[in-house]
């Protein structure tokens, strides 16, 4: 039997949606609209959405469009998503890994808005970090690193000393791009490239250390 990996980190950066909440139900079912509205097959729409904020994903799905009808709609979209918590429940072993970083350097780092990531959150009766990073902080979606950069910074810890917790494509990709590791949640994050992957939170241990870093024990 092969060795528990292991990473050492000193902070860490947790996305949301399908790494601490699973909202696929929600996700689904109001892209699935935006898709018949716009006359688009949705297993493609749903292949790029997961991840980015809702502009950012209409930009790809609709290159032509004005991106000024891209952040209006996305609005509309937001207000959709945040109304609907259908659904909405922790991904399993959630609660047990945000309780067991009390005192952790950590931050959540997603692409939802905060009333959007409070909604949820609430739904899957999870409290959001003390320290976060929203749509509202930054200029650009993931996969741009933007995010994750910010979170490292927000914690005062060196982006080669965090490791991100994702599940999504542009996430992972942003991590990378960040200069950070990356333990990818679920199993659709195995296909791009994580440091490791687990199937849910249930999977990776945490332990403190008296010098500071923490022990990720993964599997």
């Amino acid at each position: 039997m092969s060795a528990t990996p292991v990473l050492t980190a000193r902070a860490l950066l947790l996305d949301m949606d399908g790494t601490l909440v699973n909202s696929d139900a929600v996700v689904e079912r109001c892209w699935r609209r935006w898709s018949h509205r716009h006359g688009l097959d949705f297993d493609e729409v749903i292949r790029v959405v997961h991840g980015r904020q809702g502009y950012a994903s209409m930009a790809v799905l609709l290159p032509d469009r004005p991106m000024a009808e891209n952040y209006a709609e996305n609005e509309l979209m937001l207000a959709e998503e945040t109304a609907d918590i259908d659904g909405v429940v922790p991904i399993e072993g959630a609660p047990e890994f945000l309780a067991s970083l009390v005192g952790v350097p950590h931050a959540l780092v997603t692409s939802a808005t905060l009333e959007l990531a409070r909604s949820r959150m609430d739904a899957a009766d999870l409290a959001i970090p003390e320290t976060y990073i929203t749509a509202e902080s930054v200029g650009e979606s993931k996969p741009h690193p933007e995010g994750f950069l910010k979170g490292a910074a927000e914690l005062g810890v060196d982006p080669a000393d965090c490791v991100v917790f994702e599940d999504s494509e542009a996430g992972i990709a942003a991590g990378r791009a960040a200069g950070m590791r990356v333990i990818g949640i679920g199993p659709r994050a195995a296909a791009y490239g994580p440091t490791v992957q687990v199937d849910d939170l249930t999977r990776v241990r945490v332990e403190r250390t008296p010098e500071g870093p923490v022990r990720l024990h993964i599997g």
